[in-house]
């Protein structure tokens, strides 16, 4: 899997460009323990990189999840949202949270690979 991760800690993986799937990282659910409610985005919705596109409630914080790219919401994660812990127990898999149709695939290049992202989490 080839996955891209953000800044404030989700992952992208584009390996199928017209519905790349994006989480949360390990680092982020570790961070902020049990996930007990995820606020999902409408499908339909269209967000520009960075802005908030729902919510993660842990029994210890709530963190807002940020769009890593530009695009359309074109599927989201039902299972999640009837078990949030999925985020915590498969973050990177059966716990994503929603498929984006990308606008400007290219903003993938902006995003850190594994190792980079690794040593930055690391340093947070």
């Amino acid at each position: 899997m080839s996955l891209k991760f953000s800044k404030e800690h989700e992952w992208v993986n584009a390996a199928q460009p017209e519905a790349a799937i994006v989480g949360i990282t390990v680092h982020a659910q570790d961070a902020l323990g049990d996930v007990v409610f995820v606020d999902l985005p409408a499908v339909g919705t269209t967000f520009l990189q960075g802005d908030v596109t729902g919510v993660v409630e842990s029994v210890k914080a709530a963190a807002d999840v940020f769009m890593p790219v530009t695009g359309e919401i074109v599927e989201v994660n039902e299972a999640l949202r009837a078990d949030p812990s999925l985020a915590n127990t498969d973050p990177l898999g059966a716990g994503w949270f929603f498929k984006v149709k990308l606008s400007d695939p290219s903003q993938l290049d902006g995003l850190m690979d594994e190792t980079t992202y690794g040593n930055f989490a690391a340093s947070a």
